[in-house]
């Protein structure tokens, strides 16, 4: 999704204490920055305007949550989200980091250490054009790449509005070594995730009566 420019946007991340501005410093290290650093981590890849991400981190805060993208508009939306979820329900954001990176890299900021037990991946571009498609969050590449810092039995919990990067997605998984644990080609009438949080984006293809394609896969 193209955005504008928002000129705010870096001047209020660099401000902001679920901010980090130098996420190539935490590798390794990322449990530490949390204030309950017990918790297991779970990481969002491409959180946009952070609907989905801050609801789910506020919604859960027995879970430490991670969620990059790599737009400075899309992460100071993302932020201003965080905030407003968390001050409806009284609480300081304290269990949420917001950082900015190019996924295609992310092995730079995240290792073995880091140790997360979930990957969110909603709504990625398809890159429909071959010579593109290895670009795809759901690529045989990027999935090994996840796998140096996944834990035994992480998840990685899929979404899209797109029936060919979906079905490709399965051949990924499979190539990679994970096991496809559910499924569904109609996510609003088969739900297979506990209290599916709507993200911007399936609210506006579900209205268009695109059917939402999801998954869950399992790293063994």
């Amino acid at each position: 999704m193209r955005i504008r420019y928002k000129k705010w946007a870096r001047p209020e991340l660099e401000a902001s204490k679920f901010y980090i501005n130098n996420p190539e410093e935490y590798k390794g290290k990322w449990k530490e920055q949390f204030e309950k650093k017990e918790n297991p981590i779970h990481l969002e890849l491409g959180c946009g305007k952070g609907q989905f991400i801050s609801k789910k981190a506020s919604n859960n805060l027995n879970i430490n949550y991670i969620a990059i993208d790599l737009v400075d508009a899309m992460l100071g939306l993302a932020k201003r989200n965080v905030e407003q979820e968390y001050k409806e329900k009284k609480l300081e954001p304290k269990n949420i980091l917001l950082t900015r990176f190019d996924i295609e890299r992310i092995n730079l900021i995240l290792d073995e250490k880091d140790k997360v037990e979930r990957i969110y991946i909603n709504f990625c571009n398809p890159w429909p054009k071959g010579k593109h498609r290895k670009k795809r969050l759901t690529h045989t590449k990027q999935l090994e790449k996840y796998k140096q810092f996944l834990v035994q039995n992480a998840e990685i919990y899929f979404k899209t509005d797109d029936e060919d990067l979906f079905n490709s997605s399965l051949i990924y998984l499979k190539e990679s070594g994970f096991k496809i644990i559910t499924k569904t080609y109609d996510l609003h009438n088969e739900p297979i995730f506990d209290n599916n949080i709507q993200t911007e984006h399936e609210k506006m293809f579900s209205e268009q009566g695109i059917k939402i394609k999801a998954l869950i896969a399992r790293y063994f």
